[in-house]
């Protein structure tokens, strides 16, 4: 089969024939149809996650369709859609998987990371981490695999306030914004500063305003969503958010944060970061997604393309997601 091999730090990915994977007791093998392309493999692209699985085949927003079992797999069909996240497994017995904490678990395996993903024809992965989806585009699918989830994990820890600020208007905030504009909450866009269409994008989603990271919001919020991955915004988002507010770090890499007065953090706000994503996420928002009629804007590459599709989203020129389609 055809894939997008990484081998090393900022070396291109290299379009290769590996062997088509078996899947072993408890996995599937999936065609891939469509694989979405995340920040966070531009992270492992670029060293900042520095302990890749190597060689490797990035990609954890993969859909596609079942097309082997391995022994003992229960509960899935050949030829039945599912969606591979990137939370690939868990250990299933340190005290995070015990206590409903999985996402912290002492020994994951992450898609795309630790073990091989989708930027290829086919992948195996653990049955007990896919969701099972239903129809419609699999390449409008893809980006709700981890923009979708990781985005909504910051979306939940980021509380019930009216007000939410979006840090960063891309893959995850254009999805979070129209569930958010959904159940009733008002949402101020922020995002590289001088980017009118990224601000004009944000608005014909429904944010209420839509402004530069260097902007003050014309209303205190109630929370704020980082997916820039830079460490500056974090100072910014503490003086827009209220008394007992909530700045939540939605990325898996930051630049450092730099140093702020006590000032900003007092009045019992709060700093969160998120890590990785459980199940139980995917069972919630998919359904949400739905209900909420979500429609993601992606541009399609073909698979062979992948390091253009990289290079676009660092360079920023993407509205929402890039997408794989082998």
């Amino acid at each position: 089969m055809r894939a997008m091999v990484f081998h090393k730090a900022h070396e291109p990915l290299r379009l290769e024939e590996v062997a088509e994977p078996e899947p072993g007791p408890g996995e599937v093998l999936i065609r891939v149809e469509a694989c979405g392309v995340c920040r966070t493999d531009l992270h492992i692209f670029d060293g900042d996650l520095t302990e890749p699985k190597v060689p490797l085949i990035l990609g954890h927003e993969i859909v596609g369709r079942i097309a082997a079992l391995g022994a003992g797999t229960e509960g899935l069909e050949i030829g039945q859609r599912v969606g591979v996240p990137w939370m690939g497994a868990t250990c299933g017995h340190c005290r995070y998987c015990r206590e409903g904490q999985e996402n912290l678990c002492d020994a994951p395996e992450f898609t795309g990371y630790t073990r091989n993903g989708g930027f290829a024809e086919a992948c195996v992965a653990d049955a007990r981490f896919v969701f099972p989806l239903g129809g419609g585009d699999p390449v409008a699918l893809a980006p709700l695999l981890c923009a979708g989830l990781i985005g909504y994990r910051s979306y939940r820890m980021a509380g019930a306030g009216r007000t939410i600020g979006l840090y960063g208007f891309g893959a995850a905030a254009h999805i979070l914004t129209q569930l958010a504009v959904w159940q009733g909450r008002k949402v101020f866009a922020l995002t590289k500063p001088g980017d009118s269409e990224a601000q004009e994008f944000a608005r014909s989603l429904g944010a209420a305003w839509a402004g530069g990271s260097d902007e003050t919001p014309p209303e205190l919020l109630d929370a704020a969503i980082l997916f820039a991955p830079a460490g500056s915004l974090v100072p910014a988002a503490l003086k827009a958010v209220r008394k007992g507010g909530r700045v939540v770090c939605g990325g898996i890499h930051m630049s450092d944060i730099p140093a702020f007065p006590y000032a900003d953090l007092w009045g019992e706000r709060h700093i969160l970061s998120v890590a990785n994503l459980t199940r139980q996420d995917g069972e919630e928002f998919l359904p949400l997604a739905a209900g909420a009629g979500v429609v993601t804007e992606h541009r399609a590459y073909a698979l062979e393309k992948a390091n253009q599709a990289l290079e676009d989203m660092r360079q920023g020129r993407l509205q929402g997601a890039a997408v794989l389609v082998p």
